[in-house]
């Protein structure tokens, strides 16, 4: 099950750059939907049913706290406000968005332990991801910072965010266990956002800031992997 629901995550994501306005803010929620039902199933499967269920409520509950501070006060990410694609909002918060960390934060915390640096690698893996994320999530009009672009105060606060969540985590207790499904899912979404945005977005600065942001963990990885 799990290799199955990350095989159609891709496959939505694949779908992505191919549709445009409804269709796409329904794609961007069902992909955020699928994948982590993805990541998930992994972790119920390795580590069990209540350590997944403890993992998601760990993730939701510091993201909803963090995204419902951000957008009242821009603290920690600067000033911002969501647009109206993304579906319904729990204390200003699009319910999806809570989730949307927790899909990523499982493979980020599966390549950490991998590599031997949970926090570290971890919080490396998931703040990096936002290179990609924020300019993409920007341009579709999903939301926006008073700024103008993508303020650096946004990468500092993602980094500080997933440096906590990622403590809290490997605070869980973990046994060792097959990996491939949050590997690939860490390596498609690196390697598949920087071609993404050098073919079909039309940001290839977006690619290459990503590719070496991402690559800080990326690369250690397929080493590791090799």
């Amino acid at each position: 099950m799990p290799t199955l629901l990350a095989a159609l995550a891709v496959a939505l994501e694949i779908g992505y750059p191919l549709v445009s306005g409804t269709a796409r803010d329904r794609l961007t929620v069902a992909t955020v939907l699928v994948f982590l039902a993805a990541s998930l199933a992994h972790a119920a499967r390795t580590q069990g049913p209540a350590w997944a269920l403890r993992f998601l409520a760990v993730v939701v509950l510091v993201a909803y706290v963090v995204e419902a501070i951000g957008v009242r006060t821009g603290v920690p990410f600067g000033s911002y406000a969501y647009g109206g694609g993304l579906g319904p909002r729990l204390l200003g918060v699009p319910v999806i968005v809570p989730l949307a960390w927790a899909m990523f934060a499982y493979p980020t915390l599966v390549v950490g332990r991998l590599l031997g640096h949970p926090v570290l690698a971890g919080a490396w893996g998931l703040a990096s991801w936002d290179l990609f994320l924020d300019p993409q999530m920007v341009d579709a009009g999903h939301w926006h910072f008073a700024a103008g672009g993508v303020p650096v105060t946004n990468y500092l606060g993602w980094a500080l965010v997933a440096l906590v969540l990622m403590a809290m985590l490997s605070a869980l207790p973990w046994r060792s266990s097959p990996a491939g499904v949050p590997v690939a899912l860490f390596l498609w979404t690196w390697l598949g956002s920087t071609l993404a945005n050098a073919a079909f977005f039309g940001r290839p600065g977006t690619a290459a800031v990503g590719f070496v942001g991402m690559g800080v963990v990326g690369v250690p990885l397929l080493r590791r992997l090799t």
